[in-house]
């Protein structure tokens, strides 16, 4: 299975949904990281500085990744234009899921701008219509998923993964952003809030997604795991 995430940063993935991925790729799924700037705007760190780290994560993780250019940090815009370039990127890797950081507005602009970029593309994907994207054929996400990043939203989310097994690789990836994870504990605030969610739903540790689409199963009884910790 083909798995697209997206990020708005280059360390957006690390910090928001990697546990996610490294697990599915322990599963022998592949996964693309498809990064949207390279953080020109950032305190930390030059634009170079920040791809390779990313580029190292990447490595790390067993993940693909490649950078677009949506105009840097902190100038990305909420186009069609923007949507159906990445929708002929979804065209081109053909997931079936693709994970993109929360749309709701939060303490970056960039978080939510792409957010609904990634929404709307997984739409424009699947139309046959559009001229823009006729060189490459209809592609029909599965499933959109949205992860937080810093930011830990009060409810609870809609997916509850257990990611005990793979702590120790996500530090180590998260510490390939060297510039970032001086300037603040970034570690520390994702581990904490992993683990607050763990507790909260009878993990050790967790990963959390929201769903933009209601969860279709063949049958009730195929849901054998539960989130009812209190």
């Amino acid at each position: 299975m083909n798995l697209l995430a997206v990020g708005a940063h280059p360390d957006d993935i690390e910090f928001g949904c990697a546990p996610v991925l490294i697990r599915e790729v322990r599963k022998g799924n592949a996964v693309r990281m498809l990064v949207l700037s390279r953080g020109e705007a950032g305190s930390a760190g030059t634009p170079e500085i920040r791809e390779q780290e990313a580029r190292n994560a990447a490595g790390r993780m067993g993940a693909a990744i490649e950078f677009l250019d949506f105009g840097g940090d902190c100038h990305m815009e909420f186009r069609p234009d923007n949507s159906l370039r990445l929708a002929a990127q979804i065209r081109h890797w053909r997931p079936a899921i693709v994970l993109a950081p929360h749309p709701d507005e939060n303490q970056h602009p960039d978080h939510a701008i792409a957010g609904r970029l990634v929404r709307d593309a997984c739409r424009l994907a699947r139309y046959g219509g559009l001229e823009e994207l006729r060189e490459c054929p209809v592609h029909k996400v599965d499933n959109l998923f949205f992860y937080n990043i810093t930011r830990h939203i009060g409810q609870l989310p809609d997916i509850v993964i257990g990611i005990a097994d793979v702590m120790e690789e996500w530090e180590a990836v998260m510490r390939c952003h060297e510039t970032q994870v001086a300037s603040k504990d970034y570690i520390e605030l994702q581990k904490s809030a992993a683990r607050l969610l763990g507790l909260a739903t009878g993990s050790e540790y967790a990963a959390g997604l929201f769903t933009n689409d209601p969860v279709r199963l063949e049958n009730l009884s195929d849901l054998v795991l539960s989130a009812r910790s209190f």
